[in-house]
């Protein structure tokens, strides 16, 4: 749908009418199971995306991308400078993601490395004194930096990766979302766009999650900041972005393990560039398990907009087009279905977060909850410091769409605030709240216990057995993915 399109909008909205009415109506007289939770926008706005996310017949993906990539142009209070990270003369970057992903195999994964490519990104940051309809100034890309700079305020630099599945979405779709971050932190963000899926298989989306950080590390002779310090640099990101900001993080640990005795380096431009930790990384509603093999996928779903896997009477294939299927044909949009299990593909698989640098990570009731408490759990329980938020009733990414929300306004306020603590250097301890709907009471959880029942020898033994349906054909392609 082109939201830009009132006559797109109207196609889509008007066949669902009677279901509204009826949602309304069934929310006013106390029947339906979430009244209790949600206020009335709320549940409309979470039962009409659930409504389009679940239609009978999948989309072809070409389409959905398609959909999804419409640039609705710059206006209001933002300023954007867009840049594009020129391919390095070295392919150490390449290589050493490459080492990496081959030393936290456990067996038999198989995977296409993938080649170093131009990176876009738009530096994000917030336009003061303008409304919503002001055009964006006819300027040079560097003059709208300048313009950015002059009204950052603090040394935050968040480096954001934008979800959609690891498919879908861009840095466009995202720029609300960046331009308040800027705002609230006084800093500027730098907004990747990143390879999707699945013209671009794994590692692409990681590699260019690397040469953005690299990047803001060691900036290229021509662009337009200077070198970034890493303890000014917060990884954030939502949902599939979510994914890419643990994945680059284990990513840097495996690096760290692999160079005890000396700070690694990636030569990147003419300079040996090391590459240390971030300040801070900080998902909002992060896909952390590709196999989507916990319990809360079905458990939360009444919560939820995300599609829950279908029964195997009801497995559907995506139409073919130009995107999909690819040629050779592959088991899973994103990765081959052996790379599934991977600690870089699905950060719930990685075993070792020790020495990790503080991280944030915030989940409605949502399908995802459980893949987020098993990693908070695990790097608490390794010594690394895990600020840890559930949010009652909640559904997938709510602080980024439900701004009308004090739930939402709540968690939005948290993700700044710990970017602002880190940052400034402050200590993060292992903290973990349960906050409820509506009243927004706190409850403190002990972030080391969280799901208890569900112990890491379970959590390895379902998603190898969701990894083994997927080679096998068991579960189709459009498992649990958006059918838009």
């Amino acid at each position: 749908m082109d939201a830009s399109s009132p006559t797109a909008i109207i196609k889509v909205v008007l066949p669902k009418v009677p279901f509204l009415l009826q949602t309304a109506a069934s929310h006013t007289l106390g029947l339906s199971s979430t009244s209790s939770k949600w206020d009335l926008r709320t549940e409309l706005i979470v039962k009409f995306i659930r409504s389009l996310m679940t239609s009978p017949e999948p989309t072809p993906i070409g389409k959905q991308q398609r959909m999804t990539l419409k640039d609705p142009g710059i206006k209001g209070p933002i300023w954007i400078s867009k840049i594009t990270v020129s391919i390095p003369e070295e392919d150490d970057a390449f290589k050493t993601l490459n080492n990496a992903i081959d030393a936290l195999k456990e067996g038999g994964e198989v995977y296409t490395p993938a080649l170093i490519a131009p990176v876009e990104a738009e530096w994000t940051g917030y336009r003061a004194g303008v409304d919503k309809h002001r055009h964006r100034l006819d300027l040079s890309e560097a003059q709208h930096y300048d313009r950015l700079m002059k009204e950052v305020t603090s040394d935050i630099t968040v480096l954001y990766f934008h979800g959609g599945a690891l498919f879908l979405m861009d840095p466009a779709s995202h720029r609300p979302t960046c331009m308040r971050l800027a705002k609230m932190t006084g800093g500027r963000c730098l907004s990747v766009r990143y390879r999707l899926a699945p013209k671009h298989a794994f590692p692409a989306a990681l590699l260019d999650a690397l040469i953005a950080y690299l990047y803001l590390l060691s900036p290229p002779p021509g662009s337009y900041h200077d070198p970034v310090p890493a303890q000014h640099i917060v990884f954030a990101g939502d949902s599939a972005g979510g994914n890419l900001c643990m994945a680059l993080l284990q990513f840097i640990l495996q690096l760290h393990r692999s160079s005890p005795s000396k700070p690694p380096t990636i030569r990147f431009h003419g300079r040996d560039v090391e590459i240390p930790l971030p300040a801070g990384v900080a998902p909002n509603s992060g896909w952390m398990d590709l196999t989507r093999c916990m319990p809360s996928i079905y458990a939360n779903s009444h919560y939820d907009y995300l599609p829950v896997p279908p029964s195997q009477d009801a497995i559907k294939h995506f139409p073919k087009d130009d995107l999909w299927p690819t040629d050779p044909p592959r088991g899973d949009l994103y990765c081959e279905t052996s790379m599934l299990c991977h600690p870089l593909v699905s950060p719930l698989a990685a075993k070792d977060w020790k020495g990790a640098c503080p991280v944030w990570l915030a989940y409605g009731s949502e399908c995802l909850t459980d893949e987020g408490r098993i990693v908070a759990r695990r790097m608490a329980q390794q010594g690394g410091n895990v600020i840890w938020q559930e949010y009652e009733a909640m559904p997938h990414c709510f602080s980024l769409i439900f701004e009308h929300l004090p739930g939402g306004v709540k968690c939005f306020e948290s993700w700044v605030q710990f970017m602002k603590d880190v940052v400034k250097g402050r200590a993060i301890e292992t903290h973990g709240l349960f906050i409820a709907a509506k009243s927004l009471k706190e409850t403190v959880v002990d972030v080391r216990k969280l799901l208890e029942d569900v112990s890491d020898k379970d959590v390895h033994e379902l998603m190898m057995e969701a990894r083994v349906k997927r080679s096998t054909g068991e579960e189709g392609e459009a498992k649990a993915l958006p059918r838009l």
